[in-house]
């Protein structure tokens, strides 16, 4: 029995030791953080409605946050972390209440901050680089709020398909790492191709990255298999570097040419990513990474990688949209309004152009909800949303806030000499009656709107004009506007504002 039982032990170590041997070699504890895996926390945290969300790695005595959203701090203990059991299992670790759970219960992060309640953990797997195909727990993406919660089943896998992502991500950012320490020590290699290099191009296959080099003193290239392929061209003679440029749209053509320059003149490692057409016309996204080589103090090449990252891309880019946008009328949701807000007043105020911020609020919803049903409110907020994304509106920004609640960011000049007249538009637009049986709910929005001016000193004064103006037309009036500052309420029905 003991003999068995120090077996086993051995055994364990044995794993541990392996599973650190493998995060070693991703070279990936205390870099700096990366855009690809904040925007994977990011989402989780606004996807779940959770407070904090990590891509946590457990070290041998610490778990350290490649990325976080909600925490200040960068690492804490092994022995307080939660990730610390999460990763000896092969699924998600689900904890509802870790004040009840007696593996957590006494945790200091749980008696005091960030005062866990509930954690879900989905381990993240890496292969290690001995060859036998076997994968260790680096570490968990998980989300975690400081209520008790459950977690859906179909939460469970938007959890495991977003560990997935950021397991692909941990395997390329390997790769990348590697051919690129590759490139470095073995520079004479990638000026010829030889037998040696049947792994390595097998290797760019799989992770759809190439080399390449440019001898700065003609300008000539070399490019492995993978670069022909990833620009869609026959294995062959590189072509000149400046018809290799023209794969790059112009803007894109641009801004690689002064990358390039600029690693040549500072010797500063490049990492660009940007936006690519090939051979056949497909456009695809790829990321360049470069440095240069010197020889006493002179810069004689570039050398460096290229990838296509497309389908990273196409995630990254859908993950965002669906943390922007409301799902039921397709407009953004607060979130977005928020920074779109702060970024339009910062613009406007530099080029001194006018603006307006219009809250509205749809009278009679929770009626609709009650006599009509869900459905028939779901139905209504959708119309909604198609009024406001309507052409004439096309230069406005328009968002869902919640429940009844829209908003509207106006900077067209042209709307706004006339934005009485726009509020009336708006008006006749929000009547939208919805038919019960015999019955007819009348609905209308109303509507508060306020210029920036001078005296307004941010987004959350602005907004605060907006609603008093809104507070102001629903006590005179429901399915009226009043503009903060400018006396009277503004009707549909009338062609000039009414005295208050």
């Amino acid at each position: 029995m003991a003999e068995r039982a120090l077996e086993e032990i051995e055994l364990r170590y044995g794993m541990e030791a392996a599973r650190l041997s493998t995060l070693a070699e991703l070279d990936i504890l205390d870099t700096p953080p990366e855009h690809e895996f904040d925007t994977i926390v990011e989402c989780a945290r606004r996807s779940f409605g959770c407070k904090i969300a990590l891509v946590s790695l457990v070290d041998e005595h610490r778990q350290w946050f490649k990325a976080r959203c909600g925490l200040d701090a960068c690492e804490a203990p092994r022995g307080q972390a939660f990730c610390a059991y999460a990763i000896e299992r092969d699924d998600m670790m689900v904890v509802p209440d870790a004040t009840i759970d007696p593996r957590f219960a006494a945790n200091p992060m749980v008696l005091g901050a960030p005062h866990i309640r509930f954690y879900a953990g989905m381990p993240l797997r890496v292969r290690g680089g001995r060859g036998d195909g076997r994968s260790f727990a680096m570490g968990t993406l998980c989300i975690i709020d400081t209520v008790p919660r459950t977690l859906l089943p179909g939460d469970a896998d938007m959890l495991r398909r977003l560990a997935k992502l950021v397991e692909s991500l941990l395997e390329t950012r390997a790769a990348l790492a590697l051919t690129l320490k590759r490139e470095v020590e073995h520079r004479s290699l990638l000026r010829r191709l030889d037998l040696t290099h049947r792994q390595f191009r097998q290797a760019e296959r799989m992770t759809n990255i190439g080399s390449w080099t440019i001898t700065l003193a003609d300008e000539t290239l070399e490019w492995s298999d993978q670069v022909y392929a990833i620009h869609g061209l026959p294995i062959g003679t590189p072509p000149p570097l400046n018809t290799a440029m023209r794969f790059y749209p112009p803007r894109a053509r641009a801004e690689v040419a002064a990358a390039l320059a600029h690693t040549v003149e500072t010797g500063t490692p490049l990492d660009l990513e940007t936006d690519f057409v090939t051979a056949t016309g497909a456009n695809r996204r790829v990321r360049v990474l470069a440095e240069v080589e010197m020889n006493d103090g002179v810069p004689m090449t570039l050398v460096g990688v290229f990838q296509d990252v497309t389908e990273r891309h196409r995630i990254e880019q859908a993950l965002r949209r669906s943390a922007d946008i409301d799902d039921l009328t397709q407009l953004a949701n607060r979130g977005r309004f928020n920074d779109m807000l702060a970024s339009q007043i910062a613009a406007a105020r530099r080029s001194a152009q006018p603006l307006a911020v219009l809250l509205i609020d749809l009278d009679h919803f929770k009626t609709v909800n009650d006599r009509a049903g869900h459905r028939a409110g779901d139905m209504l907020l959708k119309a909604v949303g198609e009024h406001l994304s309507a052409t004439y509106l096309a230069d406005c920004f328009a968002a869902r806030l919640g429940g009844d609640e829209f908003v509207l960011i106006v900077a067209d000049e042209t709307l706004l000499a006339d934005l009485p007249g726009l509020l009336r538009r708006l008006l006749a637009d929000l009547r939208l009656p919805v038919a019960h049986g015999d019955e007819i709910i009348p609905v209308s929005g109303t509507i508060g709107a306020a210029f920036l001016d001078a005296g307004v000193a941010d987004a959350s004064a602005l907004l605060h004009n907006a609603d008093l103006a809104l507070y102001q037309a629903k006590n005179a009036r429901r399915g009226t506007a009043r503009i903060f500052g400018r006396p009277g309420d503004i009707d549909v029905t009338v062609e000039h504002s009414r005295a208050a």
